[in-house]
């Protein structure tokens, strides 16, 4: 084929403007793409290979998403710039792997697959270095100030990057390097990309399911990395022994010379290349913003458990996979669907996330959220994950017809979305906009879009699809009801705050106040969170000076610690759950003027690594539920030896466990007593959980009465606010009368604890199903 005919037929295929919507895209080209001339079972290798690779990248990505959170901090930052950098990785990996795979072959005689064993070597290689530079990365941003302050998120970024980046690098450079290697055994191959495309989104789904549902509970943290090293080592050897199997260089010539006729046609269709690169862009940018986004608008539906997470992930994966087979299964059968009939698609599902989310279809201010409501809301993002699944390998191999260098290039552009995507979802659409109005600014352009590329389709396909994008469009502007929306439409009074760390709710009156983060119910007004400061400090041996409450929620143990004169801090990971005090307490403008409390704006943890201070009572007051996400690392035995090192002589930690599982509730306490020589425990007032007290010297057995005695006339008062008609003594005693003995707690099986490699009560699954 000469190279006019060549690019008159590419440049339709490339633009997706193609009057039959049934067929599709008929040009030579796109025969060309069904046409192989690889032996099956070197096809199997390849697919193989690639879903290992596929599975190992995802382990990497959820691992050392966790592991940073324990190193820099559970903010959505982390969360963030892990997933930008991931992505950035797979960028400069693509890009750079299609520049210098053909010139590496040329200069070395050696084949392809011999750099792309290389590279998954490198890559089991980080599953060892990276936990190694992130506690580096940790000690070194000790003294980077609080976690809301612009040098501790630079730099912390920074560290991140330096941690995690070449080993993306090389995961991305993978695509290019096996693409060589396709192309030198048939250099007519042009549809290569999208064959490992699939693979690699099958390996990831695997990597979803097996690390959440079973690696982590079984092996921990770190040895889940091993096994994903094992997989690149595995693959490595595969791909190796193939090598040796192919013969060494063979066909480079070949590459080189079929590339100079693939790439001349698309300087004669400039216009439909900056379109290609231009929609692969948007669409990476689109697809990782709103997964940011649904993460935080389906938490009232999900919950914060990990495996919430986990179903958006996995959801998210199967439908890009169900896309990228449809697009193979209609590439084999010459029924590619245009660009424009995608879009169409993709216009009208980025806005089923948000009306499907009305939050009037689920729940009920009595009743909570309907069991069905979680099928729906993982449903509703399933057809535009799907849609992007089928274009996006379909935009790749139109423009590259299986050339390395420009797949590299364009599934870099793709990637360079996902990495801002991210970062502009957490720093700017949801604390300006929130959670629904972000997700329609993301999806707006896909309708803009659409009406630029659907000229050459049926007027009546045309304006029915644009008449249901924005019908769609609309509902999510007017009608449509997120957690926030709803809980104002149903409380008078509620108070909604937004910032980078989270969407904060205030409703209630009187007694019956409630704080949301997130859409998930935190805290309430009740005595066991004026216990969880008073307790500590009646039981402390000796006079006590400081105190630290780790977790402010609604201000009410900060305020009762300060009611005892003495130094108190409070550590809040949400900016904006400080801001609501007010809401909570009448006299919040007194207490933040007292000269002896501070709140400070960090992750608990990590202000603990960074300040040298030492405290008498350090209260730990987690969010819930018990099983939430991240909550490991206020329970776990290394945080119970940072909490040794600032405590005074005398010194008690007191653990808030709330009622819940009890497998869970025996691993914080393993922990506990592991940790500590003298530990006590006590149901709380209307058993609400459990109070855990531990130190390194005994905790005084006395009497209500004895106790009482030292009490200030200011902590009585504060104590007894909301229990009218108690004296002080009989109400303190309701409390140490419910002392639980530790030996009939504990469980005996010793490896029931939790340690930040063993994350106990967050990954439960099989367990509780075998149990």
């Amino acid at each position: 084929m000469d190279d006019d005919s060549r690019s008159s037929s590419v440049r339709p295929m490339a633009l997706g403007i193609t009057s039959n919507l049934d067929r599709g895209t008929n040009s030579v080209a796109t025969r060309v793409l069904a046409q192989s001339n690889l032996s099956l079972f070197t096809r199997c290798v390849l697919f193989l290979l690639f879903l290992l690779s596929g599975f190992s990248g995802l382990v990497y990505q959820v691992v050392w998403v966790r592991m940073a959170f324990a190193s820099f901090g559970i903010i959505i930052q982390v969360l963030s710039v892990v997933l930008s950098v991931f992505m950035l990785g797979l960028s400069l990996g693509a890009w750079a792997g299609g520049r210098s795979v053909n010139g590496l072959v040329r200069k070395t005689g050696c084949s392809a697959l011999w750099f792309y064993a290389g590279t998954e070597f490198l890559i089991g290689i980080g599953a060892f270095a990276v936990p190694a530079l992130f506690s580096i990365g940790q000690k070194l941003l000790l003294s980077a100030g609080e976690t809301d302050s612009t040098r501790y998120l630079f730099l912390s970024a920074l560290a991140l990057g330096v941690s995690i980046l070449p080993w993306c690098v090389f995961m991305g450079a993978t695509f290019p390097f096996m693409m060589a290697f396709v192309r030198q055994k048939d250099h007519r191959n042009a549809e290569s990309f999208s064959f490992l495309y699939v693979a690699n989104v099958l390996g990831a789904m695997a990597g979803t399911v097996l690390s959440a549902v079973v690696l982590v509970e079984l092996l921990g943290l770190r040895h889940t990395l091993w096994a994903a090293a094992v997989s690149n080592f595995t693959a490595a050897t595969i791909a190796a022994l193939l090598a040796l199997r192919s013969g060494a260089g063979d066909g480079s010539a070949a590459i080189a010379a079929d590339i100079s006729v693939t790439v001349r046609p698309f300087s004669q269709g400039r216009r439909a290349n900056r379109f290609i690169l231009s929609l692969l862009f948007l669409t990476g940018f689109a697809a990782l913003a709103m997964e940011v986004m649904w993460t935080r608008a389906f938490t009232p539906v999900l919950q914060t458990q990990v495996y919430s997470f986990a179903l958006v992930l996995f959801v998210y994966l199967a439908a890009t996979f169900f896309g990228s087979s449809l697009y193979r299964w209609n590439l084999q059968r010459d029924s590619v669907r245009s660009v424009a009939v995608l879009l169409s698609i993709v216009s009208v599902a980025a806005f089923l996330p948000i009306v499907l989310n009305d939050l009037r279809l689920f729940i009920t201010p009595f009743h909570g959220v309907a069991m069905w409501s979680r099928a729906v809301v993982l449903l509703s993002i399933f057809p535009f994950c799907a849609a992007l699944g089928y274009l996006t390998p379909r935009l790749i191999d139109s423009y590259s017809l299986g050339d390395p260098a420009e797949a590299g290039r364009a599934y870099a552009m793709n990637v360079f979305g996902c990495i801002l995507g991210p970062l502009i979802a957490s720093y700017l659409l949801l604390p300006w906009l929130g959670e629904r109005i972000g997700l329609v600014v993301l999806a707006a352009p896909f309708v803009l879009l659409f009406l630029f590329a659907a000229k050459s389709l049926p007027a009546w396909y045309r304006w029915a699809s644009a008449a249901v994008s924005v019908v769609l469009l609309i509902c999510s502007l007017i009608y449509s009801v997120d957690f926030a929306r709803f809980m104002a439409r149903n409380f008078a009074n509620a108070e909604i705050r937004r910032d980078y760390a989270g969407s904060v709710v205030s409703t209630g009156r009187g007694l019956e106040k409630q704080l949301f983060v997130n859409g998930i119910v935190m805290t309430l007004l009740v005595p066991a969170t004026k216990f969880m400061a008073h307790l500590p400090l009646l039981l402390h041996n000796g006079k006590s000076n400081a105190a630290l409450i780790i977790c402010f929620g609604m201000g009410t143990s900060y305020r009762s610690a300060l009611s005892w004169n003495v130094d108190t801090t409070a550590v809040e990971l949400v900016p904006s759950v400080k801001e609501a005090f007010g809401f909570y307490h009448a006299d919040a403008p007194k207490v933040l003027k007292n000269p002896k409390g501070r709140i400070v704006i960090d992750d608990g943890r990590r202000f603990l690594n960074r300040i040298p201070e030492k405290f008498d009572v350090i209260v730990i007051d987690p969010p819930p539920p018990i099983e939430a996400a991240g909550s490991s690392l206020l329970y776990s035995d290394e945080f119970y030896t940072l909490v040794k090192a600032h405590l005074n002589p005398n010194g008690i930690v007191a653990a808030w466990v709330p009622a819940g599982a009890l497998d869970s509730s025996q691993a914080i306490l393993r922990s506990l007593v592991d940790s500590f020589p003298f530990v006590r425990c006590f149901f709380s007032i209307g058993n609400s959980g459990v109070h855990m007290l531990a130190s390194e010297e005994p905790i005084p057995n006395v009497s209500a009465e004895q106790l009482t005695m030292r009490v200030p006339a200011a902590a009585a008062f504060d104590l007894l606010e909301w229990a009218p008609g108690q004296d002080l003594v009989s109400y303190v005693n309701e409390v140490l009368s419910k002392e639980i003995p530790i030996e009939s707690a504990l469980n005996p099986d010793p490896n029931i604890r939790i340690t930040d490699d063993h994350p106990y009560n967050e990954y439960y699954l099989l367990r509780r199903r075998t149990h």
